[in-house]
Formats: structure tokens, sequence, C-alpha cells
């Protein structure tokens, strides 16, 4: 008989797929952001994968639209959600009369983009947003908050040294508009926004193609340079004397946020005024953010976000000012998991595992049913093998110890436990044995 031709086992690009030891930590990770999420008082909703598309696409255009995974099913249209920003819109305008505003919500989920498959981009990703939502007005000290839940989420992932740095989309509109460049302003800020990437030179030629001439962008690159403490950069900006009043409120506002943001107790090391923060997307209507580690600029931002003036005017005439930011989960994971900056050293998730020096597995089952029942995650070894493989099995999974039932355990009653980093073994009542697994 012809044997069938056997199907090769491949992942798309652009799926991440991760070994035990690698998710472990990444649960961890997503966790951690989780629990600092709602130390803030943020409340989890979840949006579904696919949504129909005239309410998914209501606001998509261009490069957007292009990246959406777009299909029919029967006489329905679907879209795979690229972000979870609109999805929420669609949300709060839906759930409206039933939410309590400001409406503080996080999620973490996976979203979809067919986008070309490189290093460090995915089409399938993990993303952690919060935002505030607003009902009518939002106040600034909500965008000076955001900040500090930034800082707080990345001491929490272990990170000290990174910088939070701000600006105002209404001090560059204004400034463009100073300048006669009010149309232009958005192909502006996107070129801008890429300074950190392509350098200074490159800038003013893609500025030079768009039809910007030198003496402007002698002044957009001047104005962009301004140096000097959080203090410095504000006071410099006020004595430019420019007397656009959306540049005025811009800077106002700026000045609002970094004097709230100390209120909130974050250090001054790790949030800085960057003028050239500018966030390529056009929906934001004021402050900006981005989050970058220090001792890893090559990743890139990894946390985004700011203020827009209407989250849901395409579902809605209610207006909705929020303010929000999101962390790429997974391009985090891989960049930094790339780097060795983090190390998935943990192999299993079990703290003990119990094991019979007979193969008699019933003997091991009240000793980890009471183990479980205290809460310590418990494994129990089933195959029939010699004890040897059986502690190499804990060894090579680095399971930090393991509970012995012999002859003479089950008639005393007790456990043999064993430290495998130690070595040391001592023989303990069950209720003793499950005191020691738990410090």
């Amino acid at each position: 008989m012809k044997a069938k031709n056997k199907i090769i086992p491949k992942t798309l690009p652009g799926f991440m797929e991760l070994q035990p030891n690698e998710q472990i930590l990444f649960n961890q990770m997503k966790e951690k952001i989780k629990l600092s999420y709602e130390k803030f008082g943020f409340l989890p909703i979840d949006t579904p994968i696919l949504e129909l598309s005239e309410v998914l696409l209501a606001k998509a255009g261009g490069e957007t639209e292009k990246q959406i995974y777009r299909f029919q099913k029967g006489d329905t249209d679907l879209s795979m959600r690229f972000d979870l920003t609109v999805p929420l819109a669609k949300y709060v305008t839906k759930n409206y009369n039933d939410l309590q505003f400001p409406f503080r919500r996080y999620q973490i989920g996976k979203v979809y983009r067919g986008e070309r498959a490189q290093k460090g981009r995915f089409r399938e990703f993990y993303q952690a947003d919060i935002d505030i939502i607003g009902d009518g007005k939002l106040d600034i000290i909500n965008d000076a908050e955001i900040p500090s839940i930034i800082y707080n989420t990345f001491k929490e992932l272990g990170f000290s040294n990174f910088t939070i740095r701000i600006n105002n989309r209404k001090i560059l509109n204004g400034l463009y508009k100073s300048l006669d460049l009010e149309k232009e302003s958005t192909d502006i800020m996107r070129i801008i926004d890429k300074l950190e990437k392509i350098g200074q030179e490159n800038v003013k030629q893609m500025l030079l193609e768009i039809g910007i001439n030198e003496d402007k962008i002698t002044k957009i690159l001047e104005f962009i340079s301004i140096t000097g403490s959080n203090d410095e950069k504000i006071n410099t900006l006020k004595a430019l004397g420019i007397k656009d009043e959306l540049f005025i409120e811009g800077v106002e506002e700026l000045e609002k946020v970094i004097k709230y943001i100390r209120l909130f107790e974050v250090p001054e090391t790790n949030f800085m005024v960057d003028l050239t923060i500018a966030r390529g997307l056009d929906y934001y209507t004021g402050t900006v953010y981005e989050t970058f580690l220090n001792d890893y600029r090559q990743i890139g931002s990894v946390c985004s976000g700011g203020r827009y003036d209407n989250l849901a005017e395409y579902y809605t005439d209610k207006p909705l000012p929020g303010v929000g930011i999101s962390i790429g989960l997974t391009r985090l994971f891989d960049q930094l998991n790339d780097l060795q900056a983090i190390k998935a050293e943990k192999k299993s998730i079990s703290d003990v595992l119990v094991i019979s020096m007979s193969d008699n597995i019933q003997e091991c089952l009240p000793v980890a049913n009471a183990f479980r029942t205290a809460g310590i995650n418990t494994q129990i070894y089933m195959n029939n093998k010699k004890i040897q493989a059986k502690f190499k099995y804990a060894d090579k999974l680095k399971i930090p110890f393991v509970a012995i039932i012999g002859e003479n355990e089950v008639k005393n009653n007790t456990v043999s436990l064993k430290n495998m980093i130690t070595g040391e073994q001592v023989e303990v009542s069950i209720n003793e044995a499950i005191n020691i697994l738990k410090k």
C-alpha cells in the first residue's frame, strides 16, 4: 500500500510561536502589564476579533485599509481588527447608556495586519491598551496620569532606565499654521516622526520633496531642536512670540501636563519634553507620547499614544474625547528576547513533581490533591520509568522540588521532599511539606 505524502508542518510568516519556557515568560510580562493597569482602576473589556467591515473600516483609509484582512462569509462582509482603538470606539458608542464616564478601560488582545512580514514586524500580535474616555470633556490632568501608568508598568516589567517623551500636537499645528503650512501639517508631522529612524538630512530631503522651501525647513528643524530642561524648553516656546491661538493653547497644556506628572511622582529622569515627537497617526490632537528603553534604543518606541478629540465621530454625534496608550507586547517581547535582555529560564510552572517509588500512581494522588488544595502547582509523574529517569525529568524542567512516595511514606503518612537545587532531602508530614513548598 502506497504511503500518503505527509504535509510539512509550517507556520505562516509574521505569526509568532514560542517554546513553553518562552511562553511562560511572555505570560508573566502580560500579567504584569494587566496588574499595573488594574492598579490604576482600569476596567477590562474584550472585543471580537471579527467585525462587520462597514463598522471596522469607517475610519480606515490609505495604508491601513490595504493591510486589513477582509473576507466574505455568505452575504456578510467581515474584517479582522487591525488595532484595539476602533473596536473601542464601537464599544463605547454601542454601550454609551450603560457606561460610567470617564470610562477607563484596558484591553490586551491580538490584532491582525497583512503587512510585509520582516524581523520585528508581525501580522498577528498582541497589543496592551489603556484609554480614558470622557463624555463631552476630559480634563488635561488625565494626560498627566498616563505617564505615571507607563512609569509604573515598565518598572513592574523590570526596567528603570527608560524615558517617556512628551509633546503636544497643537504646538506643532500652531507652528505650521504660523509658517503658512497648515495644509501640509499632517504630511510634515509624519515625516518629522521618522527623525529618530532616518536622521535630519533625510527628513530635510523628504520635506523638500513635498514642496517645503529651505527657509521654512530650517525654521522647522531649529524649532524641533530646542534643548534644555523641561521647564527651559517650555520657557523657550513661550519666548518665541508665536501668536497663533492653537500654539499658545498647546504650550499651556504641555506646561500643565509636566506640572501634574511631577505631582504623580514620576522621576524627572524618566520623562522629558521632546518637540520631535509627533506620532504618525493623524487622529491625535493634543498630548502625544513615545517611550524608549535607553539601553535598547534600537528597538524604537515601546509604548506610544496620545490625546484625541473625538474617539467615535464615525459612529455618533456625541463628543467623546480620550487619551490612551498602547504597548506592542509581541514586538517588545520578541526584540528583548533576541537581545537577551530578558531570559526565558523557567521551563515549568510546577512547584513540585510527585513520584512513586513503586510505580503505584494511586499512592501519589492524596499527596498531590493536598498540595493543589493548598494552592501549590503540582504535577504527578505518570510513566512507568526507573527512579533516575523521574529525577532527570524534574531536573530538565527545572522543577524545584520532588515529592517521593514509597512504602515507608505511605505507612507513616509522610512524604520525602527533595530540593532539586541543593540536593537536600527530608521526610516530613504532608502539612510540613506544604509549608516548605509555600516558602
